[in-house]
C-alpha cells in the first residue's frame, strides 16, 4: 500500500514562496507519475501539477504556470512543489497523489489512486 505524507504548508504573505514536500513509500516510485492537487474552501479539488516517472514531462494548470515548479527525487522517493509569487487565490489544502497506472501521466484526479492527507497553504494579503 502506498503512503504519501505532505509537509511544508503554512501561512505566507502574498508574493511569498513555499516549498511543499511529499514523502512516498510502499511501491516502485520510479515507475509512477506524481501529481499535486488543491482544494479551496467550498470548491472542488483541482489539478495543479504533475510530473512523469522520469521527471522529463511536467504538466501545469494555467493559473500556476511560471510560478509553480514540480520536481521529484527518485533516490529519496520525494516529490516537491516550489511555489513562488503566492496569491490569495492559491489558498487551499494541497494534496500529493500517485498515478494509478505506471508509465502514464495525466491531469485528472480520477486517474490518481493514492493520496496524502494534505497540507494547508494560506496566503494573506
Amino acid at each position: 500500500q502506498v503512503q504519501l505524507v505532505e509537509s511544508g504548508g503554512g501561512l505566507v504573505q502574498a508574493g511569498g514562496s513555499l516549498r511543499l514536500s511529499c514523502a512516498t513509500s510502499g511501491r516502485t516510485f520510479s515507475t509512477y507519475a506524481m501529481g499535486w492537487f488543491r482544494q479551496a474552501p467550498g470548491k472542488e479539488r483541482e489539478f495543479v501539477a504533475a510530473i512523469s516517472w522520469t521527471g522529463g514531462s511536467k504538466l501545469y494548470t494555467d493559473s500556476v504556470k511560471g510560478r509553480f515548479t514540480i520536481s521529484r527525487d527518485s533516490s529519496k522517493n520525494m516529490v516537491y512543489l516550489q511555489i513562488n509569487g503566492l496569491k490569495s487565490e492559491d489558498t487551499a489544502v494541497y494534496y500529493c497523489a500517485e498515478h494509478s497506472m505506471p508509465w502514464k501521466i495525466t491531469d485528472r484526479a480520477a486517474d490518481f489512486g493514492s493520496w496524502g492527507q494534505g497540507t494547508q497553504v494560506t496566503v494573506s494579503s
